[in-house]
């Protein structure tokens, strides 16, 4: 029998000491081996990992799921470019430990409400490009970690009260390129340290509903935010226009408003009014019943409705009528000048000659010189 060297095996005692050593470190090695092979996790298929599985990326294999044997350990986790068109519960429920994930370029139209609920340490989330037209209030609250945040490229039309509440880290968010109209200053008041906002190319309307969030943009700008641009479509006099350079009193009517539904509020509640007045019933001997109250509907002023054109108008008409008095009075004055130096000259001559009473080529000569004045 050969040693583990590969020279004959000595006789006695010594042979077998050698021959226990040599299964003891064959023991050690085969542990040592499947310990390794347990640390290292396995990466699923078909997505790519690094040596430590700390990024799996999955990124354009037409995936219509999440894989479902994602390492534990996996830091950042790469499923763009793929057809996922819903995202499953519990698809992330093993990735507590995950920072970044990218759902850009897919066909995402919802998200579960708690569909994020296990990703405490998430700080950058990209859904660029997807199908979502609404948004759950609670999705974002368990990711309070949360740095960078991209929903560009949507169909969303309205923000959820909320929505951000519970992401003091935020400090990129990406609202490009959907279908928003208005905003609620309340929705980005609990941004206090965000840093950009990305509100291009959606179709603002810049009235009333978008003044409150237009009084935040100049906080946000003054405290050193940045922001790309927010290009007003309605109405047509504001169209293409930046929202913060249109002045505040421009809104002026918005009080004006509030006012009057205010007031509309507070008036007592009766029986409804009907547009046309009932016949009166024929009365009855007897004791006189006594007067219902009236349900002919109050004739309220309508209110006179405020445009931008017509004030925009009034500017301009007063500006130049402004420029035609003042044209006048420079005229007027010149006028008055050119004449008083023309007098003050033709006096002047007239005392030098001081022709002789009587004399008749005199006479013709001053009224020709008075002519030529005149």
């Amino acid at each position: 029998m050969l040693a583990p060297g590969g020279s004959p095996e000595p006789r006695g005692t010594k042979g077998h000491t050698w021959l226990a050593l040599w299964r003891r470190i064959s023991w050690l090695a085969c542990w040592i081996a499947l310990c390794t092979a347990e640390a290292v996790p396995a990466c699923p298929f078909p997505c790519t990992c690094d040596g430590r599985g700390l990024q799996v990326d999955c990124s354009g294999l037409g995936l219509t799921a999440p894989p479902p044997d994602l390492p534990a350990a996996t830091r950042s986790l790469l499923l763009l470019n793929n057809r996922l068109s819903s995202l499953p519960g519990g698809a992330f429920a093993n990735l507590s430990g995950l920072q970044r994930l990218d759902l850009s370029n897919n066909f995402l139209d919802r998200l579960p409400r708690m569909a994020f609920g296990d990703l405490a340490n998430l700080t950058e989330l990209q859904l660029r490009n997807n199908s979502l037209r609404a948004l759950d209030a609670a999705l974002l609250r368990p990711l309070q970690r949360l740095r960078h945040l991209d929903l560009s490229l949507n169909g969303l039309s309205r923000l959820p009260p909320g929505l951000f509440d519970g992401l003091p880290a935020l400090r990129s968010l990406s609202l490009r390129a959907n279908r928003l109209q208005s905003l609620d200053r309340r929705t980005f008041e609990p941004l206090a340290g965000l840093q950009l906002l990305q509100v291009a190319d959606n179709p603002w309307e810049c009235d009333c509903h978008l003044r409150d969030f237009k009084r935040w943009l100049e906080w946000f700008s003054y405290r050193g935010g940045r922001l790309d641009q927010l290009a007003c479509t309605l109405p047509k006099e504001l169209r293409g226009k930046d929202m913060r350079m249109v002045p505040m009193e421009m809104f002026n009517y918005c009080s004006q408003l509030e006012d009057q539904n205010s007031s509309a509020g507070q008036e007592v509640s009766g029986p409804p009014c009907t547009k046309a007045s009932p016949e009166p019933a024929k009365p009855k001997p007897g004791p006189e019943p006594e007067p219902e109250p009236s349900t002919a509907c109050p004739q309220k002023q309508r209110p006179r409705p405020v445009s931008v054109r017509r004030a925009i108008g009034t500017v301009i008409i007063a500006g130049v009528v402004c420029g035609v008095v003042c044209i006048m009075m420079v005229v007027a004055a010149a006028y008055g000048c050119i004449y008083a130096s023309l007098m003050a000259k033709y006096h002047r001559e007239l005392k030098k000659r001081q022709p002789l009473m009587g004399d008749p080529e005199g006479e013709q000569e001053d009224q020709k010189q008075i002519s030529s004045v005149a």
